[in-house]
């Protein structure tokens, strides 16, 4: 009996107080639903920029591969101001948008970070390397774009994340499609972007565009 008469003046003591409501615990399902709100998809945030702003963004600025290599060799800050994002992370490398045409030298296709050696100025010998995947490394065309700020992202996971989906980008956009056999011989046509290169390596060239020729 003195259960009940406890129990019923807990009820009439929460009645009594004025704006109480009982708030639902939320299940594991209602939790997973709410954080995939606000959940961070890299994927998309790249897909939603690459027609409109990226691609036309890098094709403007992209300075010819020899010209920029001679800025780079003057002044490389001064070279990534211009064809590169002014506001990069102070202890990132410049990169550095190019856009470069010549014959393919030598290809590595067994690696699944495949490349292209491509000469440009026609002496035979490999001026650059080009990136064709399927795995492709760095994070250069993002850090060339400079309307993009990483102060505008949660933390460095982001960034990096946004960094690797461009890759993933350029990937299904057009460099799954490339031959894997016969490409030494060939001409190419390129708009991408590099980080600035160790003394005596070649430009890594991650590209946002690429076209084959004969």
């Amino acid at each position: 009996m003195l259960r009940i008469r406890g129990a019923v003046a807990a009820l009439m003591l929460v009645a009594a107080l004025p704006g109480c409501k009982i708030i639902k615990t939320p299940t594991p399902e209602e939790k997973a639903a709410e954080a995939a709100k606000t959940a961070f998809d890299p994927t998309t945030k790249v897909e939603a920029i690459w027609q409109s702003q990226v691609l036309p963004d890098l094709e403007k600025r992209a300075g010819d591969f020899k010209t920029v290599l001679q800025a780079v060799a003057s002044n490389p800050d001064e070279a990534g101001a211009k064809y590169g994002n002014p506001r990069k992370q102070a202890s990132s490398p410049w990169t550095y948008a190019v856009k470069l045409s010549g014959k393919i030298v030598a290809a590595d296709t067994t690696s699944r970070a495949g490349t292209v050696d491509v000469d440009v100025d026609s002496d035979g010998k490999a001026d650059a390397k080009v990136q064709i995947g399927p795995a492709v490394r760095g994070t250069a065309l993002r850090d060339a774009l400079d309307f993009l700020d990483f102060n505008e992202f949660r933390n460095q996971i982001e960034w990096a994340q946004f960094g690797k989906a461009f890759n993933e980008k350029a990937n299904t956009s057009f460099l799954a499609a490339l031959p894997r056999d016969g490409l030494v011989g060939k001409t190419v046509t390129v708009t991408g972007a590099y980080p600035l290169p160790a003394s005596g390596q070649l430009p890594l060239i991650t590209p946002s565009a690429l076209a084959l020729g004969q």
